[in-house]
């Protein structure tokens, strides 16, 4: 697979010859035989635009838009895939004074080895292309001959100190959690990373995938189809990380697997989901015991499912909060959880998730709705959203601030939210106003916004206790 270095620096771009890293560089990926082809270009003031207008060649010295950032130089790289490129790119110089952007090229038929030989010679591009694909196809059926060969003669005579692969301890010990490191490879965005390995690895359908993220059906298939199409295109490959890459997939596992729990929490009927988050959690966070941010993880699902057997009554009716009997709640857990998010806190690098245990342990360890600390809880919520902002930490907010200082309070910061659009089609949205409404009084503006829940809810276990509120509202 070929791919394009395009070496970017910040400022101007320099003349005269390359250092001696960079031709320390060239000398051992020529010896490798990775480079085909590059060479440094002159600065963009030295440059020549060319554009056709109406027929008219329009020409202008220099680049076409100023801009900071230069292109310095290229490099054409033949590697196996997007794994080796990144590892030959990391290992240029300016990798660390400037960037390097990969782009791997299109699979044009045209452009293979030997494509174009063979396309003079037979004067039939067609005809040529499968003469390539015949020759390609011989090619790998005697390599696999050879492979077997070596096989047999490995096994009949064994190489001292050299290890079988398969037989070395895996970097993941858990054969579901080392694949979802597989799939959360960092030349993906963080949200393609979450959708495929929630899709390939938890089952879910795009429709759930699209709840999740807080986007329509059709959205979440069209990220989901470029994502697949990158993967193609680049060719990034399907292979464990090593131990030492882990740690910057963390952040994507620990995404996928706090979606995987909540979905298994939401009431949906998906309980062994959420068991199974809790499990990889815990196997996360005896493989990297020093991640506080994978403690933090650990903590928060065992403080909110220690009231799983609470929230749902024999019916399988939502109970809210208040009106749960927190007899029920499993205080085991809740230590654990508490005892957990304490080891966490001790190292000073609080996150995200550390932040919304610290949330869970104020609700599970208060005696009451009542006496909980809502003042605490909503500076919680503040921190959070300094850290991980976005519309839904605000709306959680908002529900702390209404029983810290008053539902008034609360609603002027949930209004806010519905007029900036970005919860649009959220069904908590109106669910959290309606109740917020309901508490100050203003019983016809509470049942319109019940209904607007009621409409966007997907989940009967939801629409049923939003139908009890509503009626409630009645006389």
């Amino acid at each position: 697979m070929r791919y394009l270095m395009m070496v970017i620096v910040d400022g101007d771009v320099t003349d005269g010859p390359a250092g001696p890293e960079i031709e320390a560089w060239v000398a051992e990926m020529d010896g490798r035989g990775v480079r085909l082809f590059g060479n440094r270009v002159v600065a963009p003031a030295e440059a020549t635009t060319v554009r056709v207008r109406d027929g008219e060649v329009l020409l202008t010295d220099g680049p076409y838009d100023e801009t900071t950032e230069q292109m310095g130089g290229f490099v054409i790289i033949e590697c196996a895939d997007l794994d080796q490129a990144i590892e030959v790119a990391a290992q240029h110089p300016m990798a660390h004074r400037g960037r390097i952007e990969l782009r791997p090229f299109w699979e044009d038929a045209a452009a293979r080895p030997g494509s174009a030989a063979l396309t003079r010679l037979t004067g039939d591009r067609d005809l040529a292309e499968e003469c390539a694909q015949d020759a390609f196809a011989q090619a790998l059926r005697r390599r696999a001959v050879e492979a077997d060969k070596l096989r047999e003669a490995a096994m009949l005579s064994p190489i001292e100190g050299v290890a079988d692969p398969e037989d070395e301890a895996p970097a993941v010990p858990d054969d579901r959690l080392r694949l979802m490191f597989t799939c959360c490879h960092p030349a993906l965005s963080l949200e393609a990373q979450v959708a495929l390995t929630l899709r390939s690895q938890a089952g879910l359908s795009t429709a759930e995938i699209a709840r999740v993220f807080l986007v329509s059906e059709p959205t979440m298939s069209q990220r989901l189809v470029r994502a697949d199409n990158k993967i193609q295109r680049s060719r990034i490959p399907f292979r464990v990380p090593p131990a030492h890459l882990l740690p910057g997939r963390l952040e994507s596992v620990l995404t996928v697997l706090y979606l995987l729990f909540n979905e298994g929490y939401s009431g949906g009927g998906r309980v062994d989901l959420g068991r199974e988050a809790i499990r990889l959690a815990r196997v996360l966070a005896a493989l990297m015991p020093d991640e506080p941010e994978a403690l933090g993880l650990l903590a928060l699902m065992l403080l909110h499912d220690a009231r799983r057997a609470a929230r749902q009554d024999a019916a399988g009716d939502l109970v809210p909060l208040e009106e749960q009997d927190r007899g029920a709640w499993d205080r085991a857990a809740i230590a654990e959880g508490a005892e957990i998010l304490e080891r966490a806190l001790r190292r000073q690098r609080a996150g995200k998730y550390q932040i919304q245990a610290a949330i869970a342990a104020c609700h599970a360890c208060a005696p009451s709705v009542a006496e909980t600390d809502w003042p605490q809880i909503a500076q919680l919520y503040a921190r959070l959203a300094r850290i991980a902002p976005g519309p839904v930490v605000e709306l959680n907010r908002a529900v702390a601030v209404a029983m810290a200082d008053g539902p008034a309070a609360g609603l002027s910061l949930v209004d806010a939210l519905r007029d900036a659009g970005a919860l649009a089609g959220y069904h908590l949205l109106p669910a959290t106003r309606a109740d917020l409404l309901r508490r100050l009084g203003r019983v016809a503006e509470a049942a319109e916004a019940y209904r607007e829940a009621l409409e966007l809810s997907g989940s009967d276990a939801e629409r049923r206790y939003l139908t009890r509120r509503l009626a409630s509202l009645t006389p």
